[in-house]
């Protein structure tokens, strides 16, 4: 059974699926704790799952390297408790990027979300930039978080046909509709060993 740490920082749409998912015993993932860097409104998912959570603010930290050491601690403080070493951990809405030591850390078994087709259109504006280009075809990507933004291995993708005059808004929601499944696929995959994160060759 692969263990789950699961990061967000909003309204927690891929943690909810990824715990209604793991709610299925054939599931091969559990979902241990889940973290965020504020109070995020996702966090309640995880209360309502029974799943323990815990917020680690960069403003508490005098760096971002001591953020993501309190961070790092705060999963292995997590994962003992359940006896869960190795961990995913799945960034499934955290709005940072990670400090290389945290990436350090737990790479490649750290996998993150992004919505565009990587490496086209990295960053915290995907859809938008998406949009600006003229792109008629989008979607969403898992891959693994090197230390880079948004450069890691790319590990399933999944696309969108972008309709003519779509609003980002509509966009966004059309490629959230299918980046739940895919992130709860991929994780599927990586627990039954159909992806080896240590073999790139079985990444797509």
């Amino acid at each position: 059974m692969l263990k789950l740490a699961v990061l967000i920082s909003g309204g927690g749409s891929n943690l909810e699926a990824l715990l209604a998912a793991a709610a299925d015993p054939a599931y091969p993932a559990r979902v241990v704790c889940v973290g965020s860097d504020t109070d995020a409104p996702g966090l309640a998912h995880a209360h309502a799952a029974g799943v323990p959570t815990f917020i680690v603010r960069p403003a508490d930290a005098e760096t971002r390297a001591d953020w993501g050491r309190a961070l790092a601690e705060e999963i292995r403080r997590h994962s003992e408790a359940v006896d869960a070493e190795p961990i995913l951990v799945v960034s499934a809405g955290l709005m940072r990027i990670l400090p290389p030591g945290f990436v350090d850390a737990f790479s490649p078994r750290l996998i993150n979300t992004h919505p565009a087709l990587l490496p086209s259109f990295p960053g915290a504006h995907a859809v938008r930039d998406a949009l600006a280009a003229g792109a008629t075809e989008t979607g969403v990507t898992v891959h693994v978080i090197d230390e880079g933004v948004d450069t890691g291995p790319v590990l399933r993708q999944a696309r969108v046909q972008v309709r003519p005059g779509e609003s980002e808004t509509d966009l966004h929601e059309r490629i959230k509709q299918l980046e739940r499944p895919l992130l709860v696929d991929t994780v599927r995959a990586i627990a039954d060993g159909t992806i080896d994160l240590t073999d790139p060759s079985t990444y797509r």
